[in-house]
């Protein structure tokens, strides 16, 4: 079944449950679960009362952890119901585009002593870095209702002023090192500037050290870097064949990339981009540097031109439910307003299909449930539940 046919079939089932009633906000409601392709793809609401959530992980037991940007991790159960609110988050700067971000667990989490739950957030300076903030990385040990022996792992330096660009999410790799997104706070430059980490992927172990086998570059560079040239980067997976570190950045008006991060290489900004300065008409003409990024810095894969569609979560779709999307990246979009399935052959970009956006819904983060369904958090406050 075509994405537009399942859209005609969604918006009658809509006109349907308009018609014959249906539960009141944030209650569950019944949705096919067929796996193996039977059944048309529904979305169901199964929280609507989260405040502002960011990053979404799930525990081995099936329940959930949400980060909400004012600064809480809430528990919630296996079928979305809020549970608790997690104690132990460090203070947070909830500002602009700041707050509480991404979120993951540690990859031994089920082995016992290796409960370590891991999160980024914005950091309010002090002392010489007073009024200013940056991206920030701790990890905790969840511990029924709280996070205990909490600690830094990573602090972006510098510290700067202003509200935007954290990036913010968090994969670990298969080798169980934790690579972290940076944005580049709005500042352009620091993204070439090895000697800060804005604007950049870094690549740590899990306790904050340095892997020996990361880059090197002459000249000496702050720890950590992974790469660089980055905007704002708020997807990102590991592929399931390759293991590598794929994103979805965004570009300014226009110019939304998808790239795989490799060591040491520079992705363009704020030299080239897709994109156009804000202020200028949209157009080829205007395009940052021309918008060729090749052969000094790195191709994306595919952008998003000339609207931005401002990606956000990201995951490779590796699950039964919808064998037709398997090996397929799913990315949640906000100025677009939809998922957005992104069709591979190989590391080729070949098609890019919007899907769910007459909902008008801000899709902030998703991950692949056990049972091949994606759970997906909302900029308006839900949990969504999209499954057959």
């Amino acid at each position: 079944m075509s994405v537009a046919e399942w859209m005609s079939t969604l918006a009658v089932a809509a006109a349907a449950a308009a018609c014959g009633g249906g539960a009141g906000a944030g209650d569950e409601t019944a949705a096919p679960t067929q796996p193996g392709g039977a059944g048309t793809p529904a979305m169901q609401t199964l929280n609507s009362g989260l405040d502002r959530p960011w990053g979404i992980a799930q525990l081995p037991d099936g329940r959930l952890l949400v980060t909400q940007k004012g600064g809480e991790i809430a528990r919630l159960s296996a079928a979305g119901k809020t549970e608790a609110t997690l104690s132990g988050v460090p203070k947070v700067l909830d500002s602009g585009q700041g707050g509480l971000l991404g979120i993951a667990l540690d990859p031994d989490f089920a082995t016992a002593g290796s409960n370590w739950v891991y999160f980024s957030y914005a950091e309010a300076g002090t002392g010489s870095e007073s009024g200013k903030s940056g991206t920030t990385v701790a990890r905790g040990r969840l511990d029924g209702d709280a996070l205990s022996s909490v600690q830094v792992i990573f602090r972006q330096s510098p510290k700067v002023d202003g509200n935007g660009h954290y990036g913010s999410r968090l994969v670990f790799a298969r080798d169980k090192t934790l690579y972290i997104t940076t944005g580049e706070r709005q500042k352009f430059t620091p993204s070439q500037d090895l000697q800060q980490t804005l604007g950049k992927v870094i690549r740590v172990n899990r306790d904050g050290s340095i892997p020996t086998d990361n880059p090197s570059f002459s000249g000496g560079a702050k720890p950590g870097i992974w790469s660089y040239g980055h905007r704002n980067i708020q997807g990102a997976a590991l592929h399931p064949s390759t293991g590598e570190l794929w994103l979805t950045e965004h570009g300014p008006q226009g110019g939304d990339e998808v790239n795989i991060a490799r060591a040491g290489q520079n992705y363009g900004w704020p030299v080239k981009s897709y994109g156009c300065p804000y202020g200028s008409p949209v157009g080829d003409a205007c395009r940052i540097g021309g918008g060729t990024h090749a052969p000094t810095y790195v191709e994306p894969l595919t952008t998003w031109t000339p609207i931005s569609v401002a990606p956000a979560g990201l995951i490779f779709y590796t699950g039964s439910m919808f064998p037709e999307w398997r090996g397929q990246l799913i990315s949640g979009s906000l100025a677009g307003t939809a998922l957005w399935r992104i069709v591979l052959n190989g590391d080729t970009v070949t098609d890019k299909q919007k899907m769910f956006g007459e909902a008008g819904e801000r899709y902030r983060d998703l991950i692949q449930a056990r049972d091949g369904a994606l759970l997906i958090v909302t900029d308006g406050g839900k949990l969504l539940r999209l499954a057959r």
